[in-house]
């Protein structure tokens, strides 16, 4: 199994508002719970703690067998040894990012709701693709709005792990699934909750996964995070 391959369930993304320690603990429940990509995304943080945060969520990921993608910086991910990095749309291209993180690295790109933008991203090496947002979010209240059908059209499309993302609560998620996403970005939904393990155990369930088949996986693959 290569590391593409994991990209299957829920994908968490860290939010801005906590401060490192709480982060950590949400983020460690989230593991719990059943998550099996935490992306860091942090903007506000200076880089000094952008560095220490996400080698801490690295060792917590590598001890739940579960993938980290760092948000926005190939040259953060290459130094903590992340397993790959995720790239927006003023990021830089998929090959400036591989040669940074190598080659075995896993480079997901926004495409936001455009099949051009994926099909192109995929040409040029990326690993996976995002769309949305499919929902009103908070977080980026003014991103566009692709419509549910663009999911089913991507999978015929492009070939590789699709991840949906924006404004997505646990009663949304089933319809996203069902329409292709492989995987389901969630920031509010996950560390809003009043607990964060069991709200992503119910996210799980949704791929037919428990928690315990994150050990699973890495057992089945033991340099899924070296």
């Amino acid at each position: 199994m290569n590391r593409a391959a994991q990209l299957r369930g829920l994908y968490v993304l860290t939010p801005d508002v906590l401060d490192a320690d709480e982060l950590l603990i949400r983020v460690a429940a989230a593991l719990a719970g059943g998550a099996r990509i935490i992306q860091y995304r942090r903007k506000r943080t200076d880089a000094a703690a952008r560095v220490d945060e996400a080698s801490r969520i690295a060792r917590l990921c590598r001890g739940a067998g579960a993938l980290l993608i760092v948000n926005d910086d190939a040259r953060l991910a290459a130094e903590i040894g992340a397993d790959g990095v995720h790239l927006g749309r003023d990021d830089g291209g998929v090959a400036e990012a591989r040669a940074v993180v190598g080659s075995e690295a896993i480079i997901g790109v926004s495409c936001y709701d455009q099949i051009a933008l994926a099909i192109e991203a995929r040409r040029e090496g990326a690993d996976y693709v995002a769309f949305g947002s499919f929902f009103a979010s908070s977080v980026k209240p003014h991103a566009v709005r692709p419509p549910i059908s663009l999911l089913a059209h991507a999978r015929r499309a492009l070939g590789c792990p699709i991840v949906a993302i924006g404004g997505i609560t646990l009663e949304r998620a089933s319809g996203l699934v069902s329409a292709g996403a492989d995987a389901l970005a969630v920031i509010s939904d996950i560390f809003d909750a009043p607990d964060v393990q069991a709200r992503a155990s119910a996210y799980s369930q949704l791929f037919g996964q428990a928690p315990d088949d994150i050990g699973n996986a890495r057992n089945d693959d033991h340099d899924l995070t070296q």
